[in-house]
């Protein structure tokens, strides 16, 4: 007898990177799916009237109506997240996710995988000081559950995914989200149509920094390999219970990114270009009164936000989606121009 499919919890499964995930277990699993989620008319991923799938609709922060069949959860993937409010990205990123814990079942669950930032991990995967301190709602509310989970009791079930700077879904030709993408667009994917309004200036200046991207596609190849394969004790090394996995190509340089975005757009890119040095980035800040928090501060003299060991699919024995910048404007439906 073949044993019963997988029951799998995936909360903000009307995201971005929710619904991917959803979608390549639907698709590549026969597993049960459980997807929590506010608004059912923002998922179009998946069928919403399939078998395999229950809908958990309602507020991340009152998880009582669902509590008898999170229970039921053999693995869970947590992706919701909330900013901007303090008080609701306390609520939603510290006390709901306690709340989640408390209502599994110890007996039944296998493996929760915690999607943080990366933005709060140093070069080594270590919680940076500076997070806690300086960072933004979100950040420092990341930070605090990540040093609760890793005291909770289920903490060698977790794995703790630190995602890098986030593509997913697509741009239409005139600048517009979802263009014929059945995905949510990723924040970072919508701003593409901006940035490269820019780019006839920004390819004239220089700016020291690197830092790691990914595709909400290749997130989700990891998440489904996570959550069908085995799961193990904490395999890394120098870390606590709690498995720590940065998500993330390899890194690339600002210079680089102009380089590649300016190429794409343009065919071209200027041999030489004016170098934002410190100084000059803090007189222009000066000048225009600009307002910087002391996290905008730590990020200005910080610039290589890079880690190591960084976990792309092929960290995995997959094959990325999205291994390069030109591949997730290709994705994203950037136009392009000229020859590369």
């Amino acid at each position: 007898m073949s044993p019963d499919p997988a029951r799998i919890l995936i909360t903000g499964a009307a995201g971005c990177v929710g619904q991917t995930i959803a979608e390549q277990l639907y698709q590549g699993t026969d597993a049960q799916l459980l997807l929590h989620l506010r608004d059912p008319a923002k998922l179009t991923a998946v069928p919403k009237d399939d078998p395999r799938i229950t809908l958990l609709v309602g507020d991340l922060r009152d998880l009582a109506p669902h509590a008898a069949r999170i229970a039921t959860a053999t693995r869970v993937i947590h992706t919701a997240t909330a900013w901007g409010d303090p008080e609701r990205a306390h609520q939603v990123n510290v006390v709901a996710v306690k709340q989640l814990l408390a209502l599994l079942d110890p007996a039944v669950v296998e493996q929760i995988t915690y999607f943080s930032t990366a933005s709060i991990l140093d070069r080594n995967l270590q919680l940076l000081p500076q997070a806690a301190q300086f960072g933004t709602e979100y950040i420092q509310t990341k930070a605090l559950c990540l040093q609760q989970l890793e005291q909770h009791p289920l903490a060698a079930r977790i794995v703790a995914v630190f995602p890098t700077l986030v593509f997913g879904g697509r741009i239409g030709p005139a600048g517009q989200c979802n263009g014929g993408d059945t995905h949510p667009t990723s924040y970072l994917t919508a701003g593409l149509a901006e940035a490269v309004r820019w780019l006839p200036l920004a390819k004239w200046l220089r700016a020291d920094g690197s830092f790691h991207f990914i595709h909400a596609a290749d997130i989700a190849r990891v998440c489904v390999h996570l959550a069908t394969t085995p799961h193990q004790a904490n395999p890394e090394p120098g870390q606590g219970p709690v498995r720590r996995l940065v998500l993330g190509q390899d890194p690339i340089t600002l210079n680089q990114t102009l380089q590649r975005l300016s190429r794409w757009r343009h065919g071209s890119y200027p041999p030489v270009g004016l170098p934002l040095s410190g100084w000059l980035i803090n007189g222009l800040i000066r000048l225009l009164r600009l307002e910087i928090t002391p996290w905008d501060l730590f990020s200005i003299q910080q610039r290589h936000f890079v880690h190591e060991p960084v976990s792309p699919p092929e960290r995995f024995g997959l094959v990325s989606h999205a291994p390069s910048l030109e591949a997730v404007l290709e994705s994203s439906g950037v136009p392009r121009r000229g020859r590369f």
